[in-house]
């Protein structure tokens, strides 16, 4: 008399799974390949306004005004960059907009940390509707408030002064960190506090040894933001620096356009060296904003 054995099938970590699995995998692989297609045709996109600009910016006038933006120069020609580097001053340009910008970034970023530990770990009373008052201020147009400011500037002789746009910027910044971070410090944790307030640590102690560590990431990305907010900004400056030295670079490129004519080349060539500062400070901190915006606000 014989008997069957019924035997119960191993699964070995690494063996082929079924027909129907390996479809969807595949299904989801080919699904993968059209977002990376989309994505590769979206970046391409965003950089072509750049091509074009680089393009341009090594043409001749004649050539740009025979081909049209769109052609490939003939000849490679650097007369409008060497036009900006003259008209405009632009090493003296360059240094003024690192100096305001750094400054901003750091004071900003150092007032919104203040404000925003009073406020949030505080529990000052009131706290939302004093986040609230921030967010306003954030919101309103420079148009709206620039004649007090430059009436205040000329009255304590801020007047044409770098420190009068640094001053304003950084608290315009830091209107945005305060919401942010307050928001942030209101759900720290409460034991850590405690902790370190039995073990004698001060208010002062606490922020620079238990809440600065921690949001030290988000920090980084404050500062990242602010500098190239500030870099990029043109209306505060142009009313409030009146001389050319004091002036910034987005006020030397601007200086450029005429009220009826253009050298586009020489445009494009301060474009570009304008933009250039603003892209390799991004890409030196780009591993800082990445790590602020993934490491999230608390551990």
């Amino acid at each position: 008399m014989s008997t069957t054995t019924a035997t119960t099938p191993v699964v070995v970590k690494g063996t082929a799974v079924p027909g129907n699995k390996v479809d969807a995998r595949l299904h989801r692989g080919v699904g993968r390949w059209f977002v990376l297609a989309a994505a590769g045709l979206f970046a391409l996109a965003m950089l072509a306004p750049f091509v074009i600009m680089a393009m341009n910016a090594f043409k001749s006038s004649a050539d740009y005004s025979q081909n049209g933006p769109l052609s490939l120069p003939t000849a490679f020609y650097t007369d409008g960059l060497v036009n900006f580097w003259n008209r405009t001053q632009f090493p003296l340009k360059l240094l003024n907009s690192i100096m305001i910008s750094g400054l901003v970034a750091v004071f900003g970023t150092f007032l919104s940390l203040i404000t925003a530990y009073a406020i949030g770990i505080g529990r000052v009373k009131g706290r939302v509707w004093i986040i609230a008052v921030f967010l306003i201020a954030n919101m309103l147009p420079q148009e709206a408030i620039i004649y007090p400011l430059f009436t205040m500037a000329n009255a304590v002789g801020l007047s044409n002064s770098q420190w009068s746009v640094i001053i304003i910027f950084t608290v315009i910044q830091s209107a945005f960190g305060i919401y942010l971070l307050s928001s942030v410090l209101s759900t720290f944790p409460v034991e850590l506090l405690e902790a370190a307030a039995l073990d004698g640590a001060g208010r002062f102690r606490i922020l620079w040894s238990v809440v600065y560590p921690i949001l030290r990431p988000t920090l980084g990305v404050l500062m990242v933001f602010f500098f190239i907010w500030t870099w990029n900004e043109f209306f505060i400056p142009l009313v409030m620096l009146t001389s050319n030295a004091t002036q910034t670079v987005p006020i030397a490129l601007a200086s450029l356009q005429g009220d009826r004519m253009m050298d586009a080349p020489t445009t494009n060539a301060g474009a570009l060296v304008s933009l250039l500062p603003a892209l390799v400070f991004f890409l030196i901190f780009q591993r800082t904003l990445t790590r602020g915006v993934t490491a999230g606000a608390v551990k």
